[in-house]
């Protein structure tokens, strides 16, 4: 039976899928890349927001036309199934199967039934990297418990539940195993890690460290939760990169508050200062929110004014997406021509942060990641410890004579930049 997948949405569900994608590594089955060639497709959808959601309706509805052609069987799984379970069961008839997340430790059980097939192995147990093999996604823990008051994460994936720190470190030995050298941090809350397992992520992060990959990166940290014992362990960590994602979405205590964020403005900027005083290199990424309710022209200058202050590495922001069910969908909303007028104006001013950050690069040497090769301009692109695998941060054209390799780790000179990208040689 020939089987393909599509996944939607963040890393955390990239991860999901890479262990779905395992249960399949059976001779019953043969991956397709192409759907128009497949007898089944699975897809593992988002429910995040209202962009995300569209996407995955979108989907379902286009892979759903392939059943009058060669498909049989169509499987959705992920955030929007169980976000809407009941619903999808009444508009999607055409879907042979859902499956919620609370369902993936029978999953096996329930496609077993659907295919008419005993599957050989659990969800959990098998991981399928589907992108390379030089870098992934360690995910250490799913849920969330901050309950920010436009979040319906806490309302799909539940409270906050760490997982094993000996399980996480033996998987991080099988991707290092298999090659991986970049190895990635993540969950909804990666500082939280280990609150209900009497651990921390300091001291996962500790246990990582001891195996031998070339970075370790944590994504994903809550402002509050950055204590000084972590700053201390990354500091002195051998892997663990001075690459800290950090989501603030806003740069005013009123809305913070109405956010439901834990901190403040004070505490956010005097986390990033003792950053950047025990980090001569530190990279901090963020994001933020605009249009939230009861934002008005004062509390948005004070976000402006936030952000030309402590001049981001890198930014990402988003209008507010109204969510059901959370408690800021019975705010006052802000109207969307003022919120995307200040989405503008916020992403002009970090344009040229960013811009001047980059002229300030020009000259100085770094250890890139090499990801591909684009023949039509004969260069190399690849990332430094400053850009992370998601594509938000920017990459790096490199120019050289020297033929290089997909994972491999070259010294590059910045000599350019266009826009948020640098363009860097290769001559040693």
């Amino acid at each position: 039976m020939k089987i393909g997948f599509i996944s939607l949405g963040c890393a955390k569900n990239l991860v999901d899928s890479e262990y779905l994608i395992g249960l399949f590594e059976d001779p019953f089955f043969e991956i397709e890349s192409d759907p128009k060639k497949c007898d089944a497709i699975l897809i593992n959808t988002c429910g995040f927001i209202e962009s995300a959601k569209e996407e995955s309706i979108n989907t379902i509805l286009e892979m759903a036309e392939l059943k009058e052609k060669n498909l049989k069987y169509l499987i959705v799984t992920g955030c929007f199934s169980q976000r809407y379970y009941e619903e999808c069961l009444k508009e999607f008839p055409e879907v042979d199967l859902f499956v919620r997340l609370d369902e993936y430790p029978i999953i096996d059980k329930l496609l077993g039934k659907l295919f008419n097939h005993d599957f050989n192995t659990s969800y959990g147990k098998n991981r399928k990297l589907v992108t390379n093999n030089y870098s992934a996604y360690l995910k250490i823990g799913d849920g969330c418990d901050n309950c920010c008051s436009y979040c319906a994460i806490p309302l799909i994936r539940g409270k906050y539940h760490s997982y094993s720190e000996e399980d996480l470190v033996l998987k991080a030995k099988e991707l290092y195993e298999v090659g991986v050298k970049e190895l990635n941090v993540v969950a909804q809350d990666t500082t939280t890690y280990g609150i209900d397992i009497n651990t921390s992520l300091a001291n996962l992060l500790k246990k990582l460290d001891e195996i031998d990959f070339k970075w370790i990166r944590v994504l994903y940290m809550y402002p509050n939760e950055i204590s000084d014992e972590l700053l201390e362990v990354i500091k002195n960590s051998k892997h663990v990169l001075p690459y800290f994602d950090i989501p603030i979405q806003y740069g005013n205590d009123k809305i913070l508050k109405l956010m439901n964020r834990k901190g403040n403005v004070e505490l956010i900027k005097e986390r990033i200062n003792k950053i950047r005083s025990m980090f001569e290199n530190a990279i901090i990424r963020t994001t933020l929110i605009v249009g939230f309710p009861y934002e008005d022209d004062d509390t948005f200058k004070d976000t402006l004014d936030f952000v030309k202050e402590l001049e981001f590495d890198s930014l990402g922001a988003y209008t507010y997406s109204r969510e059901e069910d959370t408690k800021a969908y019975n705010y006052p909303q802000v109207n969307e021509e003022d919120a995307n007028r200040r989405y503008e104006e916020l992403m002009s001013i970090q344009q040229a942060i960013a811009f001047k950050k980059n002229e300030e690069r020009i000259g100085k040497t770094y250890t890139v990641l090499i990801e591909r090769y684009e023949s039509l301009f004969n260069r190399y692109v690849g990332r430094s410890y400053m850009s992370a695998p998601d594509g938000i941060d920017g990459v790096i054209y490199i120019k050289t004579d020297k033929e290089l390799k997909n994972g491999d780790f070259v010294e590059v000179k910045i000599i350019d930049y266009k826009d948020y990208d640098l363009v860097a040689v290769n001559d040693n």
